[in-house]
């Protein structure tokens, strides 16, 4: 039963589905009392028909959303690739207004809270496949994408940290409720996240091998030297891949010598940039191979769609009630299935003028319309 309405939840968005052409919104949500803002990249090749994965690419400290999305460029791979990248701020520090991530560091923002809620947020609005949602970040994003393997682990599929590492606070609060896999990606000239780490920060030898120990991996790794293929960039790379990790796992890591606080590949060449690989392809590469085992990887099979369509919910968001509107058939039957694909609520056709929604805990939730003709789906965020 969990499954099938689980089909029927993804399996139907056709009837809904709009071609969009490529864009870049720059978008805001409320959460805890604050305006967050967040940028989203949806490629031309997206339409709501397939589900697609969604990439976080989060800021270093002091720069922001804008930035980030072209030093740590992800766009061309989604234009092929079909994903949907979003590129969130943090917010400004007391002080200075550099924008920031809670990630470790005890700000007092609830940073997780806002990216969950962010994946409530696109996913009512995009076709997004909840089994292939990723994070991946420069520096300080590095940082808040390891606190989300930490903390949000039963969301995000994988995560990715170039230039980034894991505080004192993170390790001793880090709690994942599975395997996770993990890349790293560092330079051991790095002055601002050193490779052998600083006060507070974990070295490279530290991070990598909690992630071995908590993925079971074998602490022995394959080394694989990266070509040199620009050999003016004063810097070389080596791939490590701990094998033998527990199913759906994996630690591998990008140590690159000489190389600064940088994104590899990027098109903003600053000093000590490595030139001999691309941190932005190695990361989609490793990513797509990972989805998260709390969530089906969703695909969309076809069948008859209820003919009283569109269907429309009123309110959405939702607070305490919402209605279906557009509905006739009296032998409808609606069921209300959380992100996970468990049944949580059914109405029949009688009670379709006000469902009460009032103890649902808030968040995304599929309404799946059942009648004699067919069956349909909408989505309804919850506040």
């Amino acid at each position: 039963m969990k499954h099938a309405l689980l089909v029927f939840a993804l399996s139907f968005f056709a009837l809904f589905a709009t071609l969009h052409a490529q864009q870049t919104l720059d978008l805001t949500i409320q959460h805890n009392g604050l305006t967050r803002q967040y940028r989203l990249y949806v490629p031309a090749i997206y339409n709501n028909n397939t589900p697609v994965p969604l990439l976080f690419n989060l800021h270093g400290y002091g720069s922001n959303n804008f930035q980030q999305l072209v030093y740590g460029d992800f766009r061309s791979i989604a234009d092929t690739a079909n994903f949907l990248i979003c590129a969130p701020n943090g917010t400004p520090e007391p002080g200075t207004g550099s924008l920031r991530w809670n990630s470790g560091f005890a700000t007092g923002v609830d940073d997780v809270g806002f990216l969950s809620a962010l994946i409530d947020t696109l996913s009512a609005q995009y076709n997004i496949n909840l089994a292939r949602v990723y994070s991946t970040g420069m520096s300080n994003g590095g940082f808040m994408s390891f606190e989300l393997a930490c903390m949000l682990s039963d969301r995000i599929a994988a995560v990715a940290s170039v230039t980034g590492s894991m505080t004192t606070l993170q390790f001793s609060t880090c709690t994942p409720n599975r395997a996770m896999p993990v890349m790293q990606i560092h330079g051991t000239a790095d002055a601002t996240v050193p490779y052998n780490g600083a006060a507070g920060f974990a070295s490279m030898e530290q991070l990598l091998n909690y992630w071995i120990n908590h993925n079971g991996c074998n602490p022995t790794p394959t080394i694989t030297p990266i070509p040199d293929i620009n050999t003016t960039d004063g810097s070389t790379a080596e791939r490590y891949d701990y094998g033998n990790c527990t199913e759906l796992s994996a630690v591998v890591f990008y140590k690159v010598t000489g190389g600064g606080h940088t994104w590899p590949g990027s098109v903003i060449t600053l000093a000590n940039t490595n030139k001999d690989f691309s941190a932005s392809s190695v990361i989609w590469e490793f990513f797509r191979q990972y989805t998260n085992p709390n969530y089906p990887d969703v695909t969309v099979s076809t069948g008859a769609a209820l003919p009283t369509s569109p269907l429309q919910i009123y309110p959405n968001p939702a607070t305490d009630a919402f209605q279906i509107i557009g509905l006739t058939d009296p032998t409808a039957q609606v069921y209300l299935v959380d992100i996970t694909g468990k049944p949580v609520q059914s109405y029949s056709f009688t009670e379709l003028a006000s469902l009460n929604a009032s103890a649902l805990p808030a968040g995304l939730y599929f309404v799946v319309v059942t009648g004699k003709q067919g069956a349909a789906t909408l989505k309804l965020l919850k506040n």
